[in-house]
């Protein structure tokens, strides 16, 4: 028999099967991941939030896949064509393929022409040709003639000749063959090995398709494909400017019908016994093999890998915003200074808003220093006032349309006034709009207009970009590659997973977030968020965690699985500014009974924390792993995983394209990574691309081993191409700009082959130009 669910998740993640089980118990309770990753450490083994997230998601499949087995075994039953084997088969099946592959015989469909051939009582002659080729067909064929008559299922044409006859029977050996699982698991197997996808530009759509230029005259084996550039084919083939097909490796063209069986055919043949023997049946089940193959095998199967291929590199495209999105949210925060939002424009004029420490709005103006009213003094005059009357420390400018010349404008105002202590920050302004137009955002800003709510996003996602960036929709923020051809259902299930695991991994002061943020704790939800800030506006702050208790719907199960995340800070007890959970409270009582101490004595006592022993203080409820835990805790109380606060310094001079030049070094900050590289903005209102190949002086499998968005990192300028405004980057500053008529990627694969050869590392080639080929994957 198939392993047992938790079985087979615990081989998957390799775990014991007792700790998949316990997650899958707290999890059918209602627990969240990231309570169970940090307070049920004891009942799961440890199991981390990224073991979890991959269990919470395999379950869902392995229980769809057991509901779907017994549907299919009824459907079975209820036909009466179950056997013991078949029976066997199906309980067996590891996957939905192989479930499916073993149904398909039996699967509700339209009348076929086999089973009109059947009705017809051409079963025996398909039988008597298979089993015995030195019958002749056509002589054979004339025993089965019948006219015209009725059936239940309607009128069947009957069998007026021999070649009606022969065609019947032909149709009845191809449904038998295309619906042998077997082979079809064969067949797939080898198809994994040896497809070829190809496209070729659909013709009079060169010009409108010329995005899609790479792919014009494109083939790659299936196995081979990257998830970019499966998704720019499907893209392509989806605004009707590809034609994408699949072929064998070992067909260069279309197989005249004639031709030698090909690989796929010859194992049609094989699985049935079909032979070349000069026997009179050979060549009409040679036919009916080709048949089976090019009508009915070679397009089900190409539209089952062709499928296979799209959800592989969906899966791999959100895994990679999955992963940029999180390193957005764990930014570095500024903390909490007075802040200056500048949101750049030209016509319209910067929209400037100023937030005080708590991001809580102060003031706002609208500045037009660009063209046309070319207001520069009269710009740097109001911004002074305002960062002197509300103490700015932080100037934080959008990196949109004229956010360099808005840069240079703060730039000037902290050359004027250095009594100021100004400090400015470029920072990315994705999703702003989003939430300046939201609804959340008029009630949260009624009084502000719609312009100007994007400047005080962009002054706060400064401040904390965590707190600030929870109120877009994820999909929002703009670090996604072909983020809108995805599952939109999955992309949303796997951002919200990465937004709840980063607010609770960081925690959430209950006194100051919004309704947004404190949405995302572990446990609650929109409506308990927006009762926990009715109830703290009509009563007041939270003195405590206790006082929790009190707001309406959040019941004792809420408040178990989201107290530990949620701070209180300066309340009455210390401990409830930390991670540590109030179950555990009664825990740190026996451990500061037995040091004779109190709590604000102990906490923040490295030596005398360190010195203690987690296994004296545990017992049947709080194992070591809870213990060690809180003595951390207790040794840094609510300690923020984020790194720290630093900036990028864009180079003064270099503010267009044009500026730019070959063997540049600049600093800039990494915008996005995607699967071929890294953007990188680099203050020129364009960013640049490193791609993988220029990013480390070693192998780079994945560019998050290497970078994230929001690192701040130092490029070399490779090549700028001004009228594609495509910029060429290498984070390897011994690299130097190609000479020309060579191409800077196939030097950086040609050295990354020559180096990696050196150490007998297989080296996968790189596609001709696949740096200049890979600017357009992902700003489309």
């Amino acid at each position: 028999m198939l392993p047992s669910i938790e079985q087979r998740l615990a081989n998957e993640l390799a775990a014991r099967p007792a700790q998949v089980a316990a997650a899958i118990a707290l999890l059918d309770e209602g627990a969240t991941v990231p309570f169970i990753a940090r307070y049920r450490k004891e009942a799961t083994g440890g199991l981390d939030d990224t073991q979890l997230r991959l269990l919470e998601e395999r379950l869902r499949y392995l229980r769809e896949l057991e509901d779907r087995r017994a549907a299919v075994i009824a459907s079975i039953q209820e036909q009466g064509k179950m056997t013991p084997e078949l029976l066997q088969a199906i309980s067996l099946a590891e996957d939905k393929t192989r479930l499916e592959d073993l149904y398909l015989p039996y699967r509700q469909k339209r009348r076929t022409k086999a089973q009109i051939a059947v009705e017809a009582g051409l079963a025996p002659l398909a039988e008597a040709l298979l089993a015995d080729p030195l019958l002749s067909p056509e002589a054979e064929a004339q025993k089965y003639l019948k006219p015209a008559f009725s059936t239940d299922n309607g009128e069947n044409p009957g069998v007026a000749d021999a070649k009606a006859a022969l065609d019947g029977a032909r149709q009845i050996l191809m449904e038998r063959f295309a619906e042998d699982a077997e082979l079809l698991s064969a067949l797939r197997a080898y198809l994994q090995e040896h497809a070829v996808v190809e496209s070729k530009v659909i013709e009079g759509k060169e010009d409108a398709g010329a995005k899609f230029a790479d792919y014009f005259d494109y083939s790659e084996p299936i196995g081979a494909i990257p998830s970019h550039r499966a998704l720019a084919l499907f893209r392509g083939r989806r605004e009707e400017m590809l034609n994408v097909t699949m072929r064998l490796d070992s067909e260069e063209e279309k197989p005249k019908w004639d031709a030698p069986l090909n690989p796929c055919e010859s194992r049609i043949a094989g699985r049935f016994g079909v032979a070349s023997k000069g026997r009179p049946a050979d060549k009409w089940l040679a036919d009916t093999v080709r048949w089976t193959w090019r009508v009915k095998l070679a397009m089900h199967l190409e539209t089952e890998l062709m499928g296979a291929l799209r959800e592989q590199a969906e899966q791999e495209a959100i895994r990679v915003f999955a992963t940029n999105l999180k390193s957005l949210l764990l930014a570095a925060p500024a903390g909490s200074r007075a802040t200056m939002g500048l949101d750049p424009g030209l016509r319209t004029g910067v929209k400037v808003a100023v937030v005080d420490a708590t991001g809580k709005v102060v003031d706002t103006a609208t500045i037009y220093p660009h063209q046309p009213r070319n207001d520069w003094e009269g710009s740097l005059h109001q911004l002074a006032l305002l960062a002197a009357k509300h103490n700015v420390a932080l100037v934080s400018i959008g990196n949109g349309t004229a956010s360099r010349e808005t840069d240079r404008l703060a730039q000037d105002l902290i050359r004027r006034h250095p009594e100021l202590k100004l400090t400015k920050i470029v920072v990315s302004e994705a999703g702003a709009s989003v939430y300046s137009a939201s609804e959340y955002a008029s009630r949260e800003l009624p009084e502000l207009d719609v312009s100007l709510r994007g400047a005080v996003s962009i002054a706060r996602r400064l401040q904390d970009p965590l707190a600030e960036l929870v109120k877009i929709d994820p999909k929002s923020i703009g670090v996604g590659q072909y983020q809108h051809d995805v599952s939109q259902s999955q992309l949303a299930r796997t951002l919200d997973a990465v937004v709840e695991d980063c607010v609770n991994a960081v925690g959430v002061d209950v006194n100051t977030a919004s309704a947004p943020l404190l949405a995302r704790v572990s446990g609650l939800n929109a409506s308990v968020a927006q009762s926990i800030v009715s109830h703290r506006e009509a009563k007041g702050m939270f003195s405590s965690r206790a006082a929790l208790r009190a707001v309406p719907r959040l019941g004792e199960k809420t408040f178990e699985q989201a107290a530990g995340f949620l701070r209180v800070m300066a309340g009455e007890n210390p401990l409830d500014a930390s991670a540590v959970h109030p179950e555990s409270y009664p825990l740190v009582e026996k451990i500061l009974a037995d040091l004779k101490k109190d709590v604000k004595t102990v906490i923040g006592d490295s030596r005398l924390l360190g010195a203690l022993s987690p296994t004296k203080y545990a017992d049947e409820r709080f194992g070591v792993p809870t213990v060690t835990d809180i003595l951390k805790e207790l040794e840094k109380p609510g300690r923020d995983p984020r790194p720290e606060f630093t900036t990028a310094s864009f180079k003064e001079g270099v503010e267009e394209i044009s500026d730019l030049r070959p063997d540049m070094v600049l600093e800039g900050v990494v915008t996005n990574v995607a699967a071929f590289g890294a953007f990188v903005d680099i203050g020129v209102h364009q960013d640049g691309l490193v791609h993988i190949s220029a990013l480390s002086n070693s192998f780079v499998k994945d560019p998050h081993s290497v970078v994230k968005a929001g690192q701040v990192v130092k490029v070399k300028v490779l090549e700028v191409d001004a009228k594609r405004k495509r910029i060429a980057l290498t984070m390897r500053l011994s690299d130097s700009a190609p000479t020309p008529g060579s191409r800077p990627e196939q030097r950086a694969d040609r050295n990354d082959a020559k180096r990696l050869a050196q150490h007998g590392k297989r080296v996968e080639a790189q596609p001709a130009g696949a740096m200049a080929a890979a600017f357009a994957k992902l700003k489309r």
